[in-house]
């Protein structure tokens, strides 16, 4: 792997966890999912819980949490809006700018994802199609952002809009991809590229980490 700094290319190309509050170790398992076709999953590491930080070559990523929010209508003729947020820390460490983005609507075509958001590549349980999803970085100053700058820690949310009687789910788990720097398939020029597992002529994200995030419900939610 080529490293956009000049550094060793010596270093291991799995991202390792650290954990920073306790951790929820469990057995990992080997599934079989029907995704696009039935596709085999590949087992996972041992789940981690919130507040895991994850090296995901491209960036570090601090799993806040996921919670319950609720955004007040302006009129008494309108619901309010509930949504299902996962909020993240998230620090570039390329050289570029890169984009918040958005989860992947499909598992096989997630392998292409180049944004941050684009490496949660599977969210359980999984939401309608309806809710979203919707992801912004906020920016300094209170406003949202698309960008996520060079060496810059930003946190990102990740959010998707409940139903009038939707419950919240009790916890969200996260199958989590990485990056690495490496040529392209036509060219030499490096780039950050999803690490992949090849099954016969397809390609599927490598899933490096499964974090589980309880849902916190505030008031009103």
């Amino acid at each position: 792997m080529t490293e956009p700094s000049g550094e060793s290319t010596d270093k291991p190309r799995r991202p390792v966890v650290v954990p920073a509050t306790g951790l929820v170790m469990l057995t990992a398992v080997g599934i079989t999912a029907l995704l696009g076709g039935l596709t085999e999953v590949p087992e996972v590491p041992d789940p981690a819980a919130k507040d895991v930080v994850i090296d995901q070559g491209q960036f570090s990523t601090k799993f806040v949490g996921a919670r319950v929010t609720v955004e007040k209508s302006e009129s008494t003729f309108l619901e309010d809006k509930r949504f299902v947020e996962m909020v993240f820390d998230v620090t570039n460490l390329g050289d570029e700018t890169a984009s918040v983005g958005i989860p992947p609507s499909q598992w096989d075509k997630a392998y292409l994802g180049t944004s941050f958001a684009g490496s949660l590549v599977r969210i359980s349980p999984a939401f309608s199609k309806d809710a979203g999803p919707f992801a912004f970085g906020l920016a300094k100053g209170g406003g949202e952002t698309g960008q996520l700058h060079p060496g810059v820690k930003t946190q990102v949310v990740v959010r998707y809009k409940m139903k009038e009687t939707e419950q919240p789910p009790k916890e969200v788990v996260l199958d989590v991809a990485s990056f690495e720097y490496e040529p392209g398939f036509l060219n030499d020029i490096p780039s950050w590229r999803m690490v992949t597992d090849q099954k016969g002529e397809k390609f599927f994200p490598e899933i490096m980490n499964r974090v589980t995030m309880p849902v916190e419900r505030g008031d009103g939610a």
